[in-house]
């Protein structure tokens, strides 16, 4: 198969030579100075107006009296009360120690906790969905043994593994990582399955042609075919992960931004509460828009879609 970077079926891209002899053009094209600065500017100032209208919204109701400032409190004072509110993020301060706690630290410690529990089990769920989803395409007795549990498997929401990974893993880490992965691993495996059985024939028996042998036909044409789908369910199931790693959080782990969340909810704190659901969304939009980046540098062959980069 001769050497190229372009995967089949995709546009090669347009010579300059053809780029000159366009019909209407007396000169070649002149690129675009900065696109992707400009997107990406221009998807800035989107996201940052839509989170002051949605901000504008809620102080305009608490300003007219309709929200009580006790149950839901607006920005400026959950944000106003920004130094109390770090000192839960401080361990030793919530068990009880004079130490007077707070400061930035804590707090980026637990963001960093639970960032890193969500990557984690990301990566591995991916990949093992991956291997796993490749094997029930390619072998038949791997497949004829483990499709029907992996079928039955599946349906069972990753909250109800908790006391599973308890139980076998105990306190730590691990369940949280355990959950996210169960988050994500069934169902790229079924996609990777899936999505390899779709594959156009044609573009195999074009490989085939070409002299490629079964490694360059799966990296050079099936594995690029797929990964549009893959992608696809790596962002769909990238907030059911971020739900599933603070339900294990608040029960099985001894840190984390699951954790803080059940100590706002046990001391009635609505600030508290707030405070970290607005890092949860942040942490949940960054997230989405670095996969997007990924997604856009992998996929360079595909024109960008709704949703901006």
């Amino acid at each position: 198969m001769a050497a190229t970077d372009v995967p089949l079926g995709a546009v090669a891209p347009v010579s300059a030579q053809a780029a000159q002899a366009a019909p209407g053009q007396g000169r070649p094209f002149a690129p675009r100075r900065y696109p992707r600065l400009r997107a990406g500017l221009a998807t800035l100032g989107w996201s940052l107006a839509s989170l002051g209208l949605f901000a504008g919204l809620w102080e305009t109701l608490w300003a007219l009296g309709f929200l009580n400032p006790l149950l839901l409190p607006p920005p400026h004072l959950f944000l106003a009360d920004l130094p109390a509110t770090l000192k839960y993020f401080d361990r030793s301060n919530r068990i009880g120690s004079r130490s007077e706690g707070g400061g930035v630290m804590p707090l980026l410690a637990t963001i960093g906790w639970t960032t890193m529990r969500v990557t984690v089990g990301l990566v591995l769920g991916f990949v093992g969905g991956v291997l796993v989803g490749a094997l029930l395409h390619y072998v038949r007795l791997f497949r004829n043994l483990v499709l029907p549990t992996v079928l039955l498997l599946a349906p069972i929401s990753p909250v109800a593994w908790l006391p599973v990974a308890i139980f076998v893993f105990g306190i730590g880490d691990v369940p949280a990582i355990f959950l996210v992965f169960i988050t994500l691993f069934f169902a790229i495996a079924l996609t990777t399955s899936t999505q390899i059985a779709a594959v156009p024939v044609t573009y195999l028996n074009a490989a085939r042609i070409m002299g490629a042998d079964t490694r360059q036909t799966f990296f050079r044409v099936v594995l690029p075919a797929i990964l549009p789908g893959l992608f696809m369910t790596l962002r769909l199931n990238l907030f059911a992960a971020w739900m599933v790693v603070l339900i294990a959080e608040a029960v099985g782990v001894g840190s984390g931004l699951g954790q803080i969340v059940s100590l706002a909810r046990s001391t009635f704190n609505a600030r508290l509460s707030f405070f970290t659901m607005a890092i949860i969304g942040l942490l949940g939009f960054s997230f989405d828009w670095a996969l997007r980046q990924i997604q856009a540098r992998m996929l360079w062959w595909i024109a960008p879609q709704g949703g901006g980069r």
